[in-house]
């Protein structure tokens, strides 16, 4: 059965038009109910958002729709992705929900689950919960309604779930950070967690107001991250997206550094201590140059589909812990079951201390290849894969670059656009192949 509403990061779109209405939430959490209750007789859900104002509205027909069928709630505020996972695993609760659409501006919103393990749901799970949508409602009579109340303490225990993730030995002593929240669910959480870690932290991104999450700050738009390094003379900056587990850093020279080379850094960190690491799982998108390096490590890479999920399942099948995505979504299984931006970014601040060496030194020889990525929004039912004008252009970029680079046409699992990338060692040439197969693309 093919699903209608999940994507590849669960179900998103603009507020306001299906799936993401009030009614629509409501049915959605009865459907979820329903499926929780074939195994659980009384099922504990926990549910977390980010900081966009639609989160209200769609969090009270979430909560309804359980309560609806029989299902407790637990609702926590705003809280990053990363900690409803964690969370759900340590209060042994039946399922996580975040109310996010991550790294997009706040008219758009989401619902992503967890398992009881913290873990991202197969696809049969979500095929169910589109068939449970299908059938009529099955009301609970009133003493089995399900409860909510506010667990007041997520944040306190989720912060010090992300210390314990590096050993007490890591101390920010003397170290000045600017963390940029994105205006989104970490902005009250991840400035703490480097503050009580000894820092000196400078906030910025963090004064939600329900409508400037991702608006112009964060990992998505790291220029104001750099720039206030810069400004600030820091030593290190930190910038999440909205419901952050997507990360990016910065150096004391402003340098950006991209999930690519993070993933990099954290494999050689591992094997500068002497852990096995048997490989690593990127993405289509995952830039060559880490791939080279990472081989002359011994490390082989393993692409992906695009989509951290799939860097999950890719994980799991191979029983390896390191993958990761250029965008900053980082795994490391062996201190989370999901991406989580502040525990990445505090795993890349224990490889630096622990070398000695800056972040730079720690890439030296690890030069990436010029990307460039386009986006093309098509037009409602568009089908880029008959476009005979874009195949031909295609063929034509391959053709050029030959063996010294690479195209990528993918559509976006999250919005209706289509990702137009080219990788090449000449990176005027790719830039003139890339812009020829948007303007076909958009052409259509």
């Amino acid at each position: 059965m093919s699903r209608r509403y999940f994507g590849t990061d669960g179900i998103r779109g603009t507020v306001g038009q299906v799936p993401i209405t009030p009614d629509f939430m409501l049915r959605l959490g009865h459907a979820v109910g329903r499926v929780l209750r074939r195994s659980q007789s009384r099922p504990t859900v926990l549910i977390g958002k980010d900081t966009r104002i639609s989160g209200y509205m769609i969090e009270s027909a979430l909560e309804a729709g359980l309560a609806s069928a029989g299902v407790d709630t637990l609702l926590t505020g705003p809280l990053p992705t990363p900690g409803v996972a964690y969370l759900t695993r340590a209060l042994r609760l039946d399922l996580g929900v975040v109310i996010s659409a991550s790294h997009n501006a706040y008219p758009d919103n989401g619902i992503k689950f967890f398992s009881a393990k913290g873990e991202k749901l197969p696809d049969d799970w979500e095929v169910a919960v589109e068939s449970a949508l299908d059938e009529p409602p099955q009301w609970v009579d009133s003493t089995t309604l399900g409860k909510a109340r506010r667990l007041t303490d997520a944040s306190g225990r989720y912060i010090e779930f992300c210390k314990s993730t590096v050993p007490h030995s890591l101390s920010l002593r003397g170290v000045k950070v600017v963390v940029d929240g994105a205006h989104g669910a970490a902005y009250h959480v991840a400035p703490d967690v480097f503050h009580e870690l000894g820092a000196t932290v400078v906030k910025i991104g963090c004064s939600p107001d329900g409508m400037n999450i991702n608006a112009g700050v964060g990992a998505t738009a790291p220029g104001a991250l750099v720039h206030a390094v810069q400004e600030h003379r820091a030593d290190y900056g930190i910038a999440l997206d909205g419901d952050a587990d997507r990360l990016q850093m910065v150096d004391a020279q402003g340098r950006l550094f991209n999930g690519d080379e993070l993933l990099y850094v954290l494999a050689a960190d591992r094997l500068a201590q002497r852990q096995l690491v048997p490989g690593v799982v990127g993405t289509l998108m995952t830039n060559m140059a880490v791939e080279l390096a990472l081989r002359k490590l011994g490390v082989p890479l393993v692409r992906a589909k695009v989509g951290d999920r799939y860097v999950l399942e890719e994980l799991a099948a191979r029983n390896w812990t390191l993958g990761g995505e250029s965008s900053g979504h980082l795994l490391a299984l062996d201190r989370h079951t999901t991406g989580d931006g502040i525990v990445s970014a505090l795993q890349v601040l224990q490889a630096v201390q622990r070398s000695g060496r800056t972040l730079a030194g720690l890439l030296e020889g690890v030069n990436l290849f010029p990307q460039t990525m386009i986006n093309v929004r098509l037009p409602d039912g568009a089908r880029w894969q008959d476009n005979q004008r874009l195949a031909d252009e295609v063929a034509g970029a391959q053709a050029r670059l030959g063996a010294t680079g690479r195209v990528l046409i993918r559509a976006s699992g999250t919005e209706p656009v289509l990702r137009v990338m080219v990788e090449a060692l000449d990176g005027d040439l790719g830039r003139q192949c890339a812009e020829a197969m948007a303007g076909a693309a958009a052409a259509g």
